[in-house]
């Protein structure tokens, strides 16, 4: 059962009651992540998530960690490039101590200076990680080729030379933006009721002078097309290719996703079956969409050995070619339906992950379709709906990124 609340100052709060678990899940979303950033302050949303664990006017950064740990529960939070979350999964019974501790660091964050110079060496080590990692960074470099000027081409991290000289007044500045009830939605599941919404409503009293909205205009991105290479002495080449996807609120979501599936979103997909299975020219090869506010992306990954690189690209574009010119079979369009269902029933089989659906549901698309109706959606797509989709995984109409030792 789903209950919202408005709150008078904009905060919107969604709870899930699910009475046959002892478990509750809080999530606290911000609207705002790396695309809200400018090229100077890139990386500032991902520094304030770590620095709200940096300690708070109530609690010290080991009181915060202790209190979960002493009572078995978990916090954790992450930043996307629209949004980011600060969660926490306790027993019911500890429901109220998590939401002050949450609504502690989002309200009373000290963004002590000595922790912040702390912590940028932190996150630097994070973006040293990242870069010794192809594999992850491949993404990234693939989003900077399609995106260019536009922010959702920079990293969720930033760079070495931004966070290295971000400030405290900065994010302050940022906290004050962004960090608004209106711009925030808390989510909730788990074994609780309808007046733990008040409870939370209580402890998230925020300051008159952060109840002014402020709403930008975010800027639609341009998809390019291209290629971009990158040398780096890895063992093996790893290569992303992207096509231009659908936003968050097309109706052509479903279709979207029924075709990523049958192209490499699981082992009986194309992809993985002609390029692992039957060649055996990668481990890894997949393909996934990324749906954001205004646009989206269809990406494509392999990492293969360097002197077969331009054989699976060759092979991938045959791949996605054939998918494009002959549809469906028609195995593929029954299986591919119930694999979507299934995964997705099976997905929501946590406190975790129903209060992040009903978070981003809140938070993106102001609507909360129930189950039943998200499942009558995938059923009511359409061959046209799907040759729409496969319309766009042409060749030319790609762009490609590579990390190669030999370029």
């Amino acid at each position: 059962m789903l209950h919202r609340k408005e709150c008078q100052n904009g905060l919107r709060i969604v709870l899930e009651q699910i009475t046959t678990v002892r478990s509750i899940t809080i999530g606290i979303w911000v609207k705002t992540g790396s695309r809200n950033e400018t090229e100077l302050s890139n990386g500032i949303s991902h520094f304030i998530e770590h620095m709200l664990f940096k300690g708070t006017k109530n609690h010290t950064p080991q009181e915060i960690a202790e209190a979960f740990d002493g009572i078995g529960g978990e916090i954790n939070a992450f930043t996307s490039k629209e949004y980011t979350c600060y969660y926490a999964k306790v027993l019911d019974t500890h429901q109220n101590m998590a939401i002050e501790i949450l609504a502690d660091m989002i309200l009373h964050s000290n963004l002590d200076s000595i922790e912040l110079d702390r912590e940028k060496k932190v996150i630097l080590e994070e973006i040293n990680m990242t870069e010794d990692t192809p594999d992850d960074i491949i993404h990234d470099k693939l989003h900077e080729l399609i995106y260019q000027d536009h922010m959702l081409a920079k990293p969720i991290l930033g760079s070495k030379t931004t966070v290295g000289e971000l400030t405290k007044q900065q994010l302050s500045s940022y906290m004050q933006q962004y960090y608004r009830p209106d711009n925030i939605v808390i989510s909730i599941a788990g074994n609780t009721d309808q007046n733990f919404m008040n409870t939370v409503e209580e402890y998230l009293q925020f300051e008159t002078s952060t109840l002014t909205s402020n709403q930008e205009q975010l800027i639609t991105p341009a998809f390019h097309t291209g290629k971009a290479m990158f040398q780096k002495e890895t063992e093996q080449a790893h290569l992303c290719i992207g096509f231009n996807g659908v936003d968050v609120t097309d109706t052509s979501i479903h279709a979207m996703m029924i075709v990523n599936n049958v192209l490499g979103g699981s082992m009986s997909s194309r992809l993985f079956q002609e390029i692992r299975e039957k060649d055996g020219m990668a481990y890894s090869i997949f393909s996934y969409h990324s749906a954001f506010i205004d646009s989206g992306l269809l990406t494509i990954y392999a990492g293969t050995s360097k002197h077969q690189l331009e054989h699976v690209q060759d092979k991938i574009f045959t791949v996605t070619d054939q998918l494009r010119t002959g549809g469906l079979t028609e195995k593929e369009w029954g299986i591919s339906k119930e694999q979507l269902k299934g995964l997705y029933m099976l997905s929501l089989e946590s406190t975790n992950s129903k209060m992040s659906r009903n978070a981003r549901n809140e938070l993106l698309l102001h609507d909360h379709p129930s189950l039943e109706q998200d499942m009558n959606q995938i059923d009511r797509v359409r061959l046209e709906d799907v040759e729409a989709i496969l319309h766009r995984l042409q060749a030319d109409q790609s762009a490609i990124a590579v990390i190669s030792p030999n370029i």
